[in-house]
């Protein structure tokens, strides 16, 4: 059933892992789809070919999320090559480690570039184009709402602070008949946080399920937030980590 029929995707950090799954899942229902990679133009290249070997349309754009500058020309890019943008997935991010005081502030600024000064900007350009019915859907985490252990805290402030755009986001917008949602996942099994970590063990027995999730069923969760379905959905963060926060 092609219930994203005539509509326009944007998906950051498309290339692989959430972001790929995300882009083929929207594909898959019949979006047009751009998706994002800084370093990984092979495996963006892929994404677009598997989508247009499905019968989908697909581009690929490099953009570089540790440069929130470059933000509003990406968006120039796609209403340029697709004419409009109805959904914006803001997936790219990147995950680190430190206990404070232990965390250069090098490594500090490139997290928060990526996962929370990039989301602004692009959401921020992006949003002046988008139109009534359109879905802003960002990709935060289980620890978007809550800090589970110790050597996270900066990925846990960048996640927290998506969380808050999504909620305040929906405020803002909401008078425009813009939704904006966010899913936050769990453990999920990519080249991220593999299922065959060190850490593998742990992070599946916080969870009431005992595994990793799929990208899959993150794509899935953002395909129904973006669908005809969630028209009464903003503002809400959907969990998707297999019972961690339960």
């Amino acid at each position: 059933m092609m219930q994203l029929k005539d509509k326009i995707a944007l998906v950051t950090g498309g290339s692989r892992g959430i972001g790929a799954a995300t882009a083929k899942k929207l594909a898959s229902l019949g979006a047009s789809v751009a998706i994002t990679y800084s370093k990984s133009k092979p495996q963006a290249d892929q994404v677009v070919a598997d989508i247009t070997k499905a019968g989908g349309k697909a581009k690929a754009y490099m953009a570089d999320a540790a440069k929130p500058d470059t933000m509003p020309a990406l968006v120039e890019s796609v209403l340029k090559d697709f004419g409009k943008i109805d959904i914006l997935v803001n997936n790219a991010g990147q995950f680190g480690m430190g206990n404070i005081g232990e965390v250069s502030a090098e490594d500090y600024t490139v997290m928060m570039n990526i996962n929370v000064h990039s989301v602004f900007r692009l959401t921020n350009e992006a949003v002046k184009k988008m139109l009534k019915g359109a879905r802003i859907i960002n990709i935060s985490s289980c620890l978007g709402t809550r800090a589970s252990g110790a050597s996270m805290s900066s990925y846990v402030a960048s996640k927290f602070a998506v969380s808050g755009f999504t909620r305040g986001w929906a405020k803002d917008l909401g008078s425009k008949g813009i939704l904006v949602n966010a899913v936050l996942p769990g453990p999920i099994d990519t080249e991220m946080n593999p299922a065959s970590s060190p850490y593998s063990d742990s992070q599946k027995s916080q969870t009431s399920l005992g595994r990793y999730g799929t990208a899959d069923e993150i794509a899935g969760a953002v395909a129904f937030l973006a669908g005809p379905d969630a028209t009464y959905i903003t503002g809400s963060l959907l969990t998707v980590d297999g019972g961690w926060n339960a």
